[in-house]
Formats: C-alpha cells, structure tokens, sequence
C-alpha cells in the first residue's frame, strides 16, 4: 500500500511538472508596445514657470528609456541641469490590466515621485501625474507631440492645486538622438 502512494505521488507529481511545461510563458502586455517610439536616449531644452512644484528655469536634458524585466516594464532615467540646479529621476511605466491603461511612477533626487496614466493616439501622449513634493499633492496633466518618425517631441505641462484651476507649468522641446553606428 505504500509503494502505491508513493507511485501515486511520483506520478502526480509527473502531471504537475508536465501541465507547466506545456503552459506558455507569459508575454508582456501588448499596449506596451504603443510605447516603442519613446526607447532611446533623448536631448531636451525646457523651461520652467515659477509654480508651488519649483522656480522659474531654463534647464537642459537627457533621458534614456529602454525595456527592462523581460520587455514588461519600460524604464526612464532622466538628467536636468542649469545655472541654479541639478534634477535627476528614475520612472518606470507599465500596463495596469485592473485599470486596462499605461501607467508611470516616477522617484526625483529630492525627495519627490510622482504617478499616474498615459494615453497614446497615434504620435499624441497625453498624461495625467499627481505629483508629491514636501508633503503636497498636485495634480499635472501634460501633452506629447512626437513628430511622425519619433525623433522629436513637443512637451507642454499644466498643474494644479486643485484639480479645477490649470497653470502653465513648462514647456519643452526634445530630441531623439541616433544610435551610433556599430562597427
């Protein structure tokens, strides 16, 4: 009777083993292929209005973004600098299936983050990010132009205090750089 349960379990065992073999990986979600023309490093130029989220600059920029965790997360390290500062962050994107939409959350050198949605329609993003700086909430919503071939964008950012009132919060202009040619 033992050697029975013992074969028993061996061959359950057998069966387990096998129905994972035959389940297919999972695959990155395929929204998050809308994001494509964002991979890469990038060049900007950007000035600031003066707003409760920081003063009045004109700064310029890197950012790089590149697929990360098997393809299922998109991962932006950005780099501002001017006369009177130095901004750096790390965000990560990704597809929410609960919410069914493109997400981003965002950590900054002092102490900031940041999270929200995005929604592409051809070469269009546009984003809705509450931001969390010295304790407060702001609300920031944003459009992306991207230029046909997605070398370049047109970036304009509002916020708000309280979700009724907008302000200009920057405007920015940015420049896909191409990769070098490989030898």
């Amino acid at each position: 009777m033992k050697k029975i349960a013992t074969l028993s379990s061996l061959l359950a065992i057998c069966f387990v083993i096998a129905a994972q073999a035959q389940t297919a990986a999972p695959k990155p979600a395929p929204e998050l292929k809308q994001l494509q023309g964002l991979l890469g490093h990038w060049t900007y130029t950007c000035e600031y209005q003066a707003t409760p989220l920081g003063p009045a600059d004109k700064v310029t920029g890197e950012d790089t973004n590149q697929m990360i965790l098997g393809g299922f997360f998109m991962k932006g390290q950005w780099k501002e600098k001017s006369a009177k500062s130095l901004n750096e962050g790390l965000e990560v994107f990704r597809y929410d299936p609960e919410s069914k939409s493109l997400t981003v959350s965002g950590y900054t050198n002092d102490g900031s983050t940041y999270s929200g949605t995005l929604a592409v329609k051809g070469t269009t993003i546009t984003n809705s990010v509450k931001f969390f700086v010295g304790g407060k909430a702001y609300e920031t919503r944003a459009t992306l132009t991207y230029a046909a071939d997605w070398m370049s964008a047109d970036w304009k950012a509002e916020f708000s205090t309280d979700g009724k009132t907008w302000s200009p919060w920057f405007t920015q202009k940015m420049t896909k750089e191409k990769p070098a040619a490989k030898k």
